[in-house]
């Protein structure tokens, strides 16, 4: 069975607005803001330490600009009082921001991941992650993703990205848990 340990540092990623807004397309997982948001309880209920993830996108005409009302976090997702917050404007959260320095400085081993999208920047960051030499643990009935257009004029299911990516991930970068399980590894 799979441990988490105290130590173990929440990183939610890109709970963002913007991915409700309709020049996104469609995303599969409907249990992804409630199963984040168990995870945030239980971690604050334990005292284990959180960090969040935003994209500041550069990007001219992206929703996820700073100025822009989809860059807010969604509903629950704001940081609390001592959570910090790290911006990125690549898919890694590792890329471009003292990420890495914070979790160093903390000793922490363990890192605990979900958000948005599981095929691009959470994936992203348990692959840098993992190669910087940290344990990453997936949750992945905490993610969620989008249609993709698979380039020959169909569309891949959001589930079926998230299945694919999820498979890669456990079987090289991460242990792969479900928010059950890991809620019944960090309560007591």
């Amino acid at each position: 069975m799979p441990t988490i340990p105290q130590s173990a540092v929440l990183i939610p990623i890109d709970m963002q607005r913007a991915f409700d807004e309709t020049a996104w397309p469609q995303r599969w997982n409907g249990k992804a803001d409630e199963n984040g948001l168990a995870l945030l309880g239980a971690w604050r209920a334990t005292g284990r330490a959180i960090i969040h993830v935003r994209h500041d996108s550069v990007e001219p005409n992206s929703t996820l600009r700073p100025e822009r009302p989809g860059n807010a976090f969604r509903p629950g997702f704001e940081p609390q009082a001592g959570e910090p917050l790290v911006t990125k404007s690549v898919n890694a959260a590792f890329i471009g921001t003292d990420l890495d320095l914070r979790l160093r400085r903390m000793g922490a081993d363990t890192v605990v991941l979900f958000g948005i999208s599981t095929d691009m920047c959470v994936s992203t960051s348990v692959r840098v992650g993992a190669n910087l030499g940290y344990r990453i643990v997936l949750i992945e009935d905490a993610c969620d993703c989008f249609d993709l257009p698979d380039g020959e004029g169909g569309t891949i299911a959001a589930r079926d990205v998230h299945r694919a990516h999820v498979a890669t991930l456990r079987q090289e970068f991460a242990t792969v848990l479900r928010t059950g399980d890991a809620l019944s590894l960090v309560l007591p």
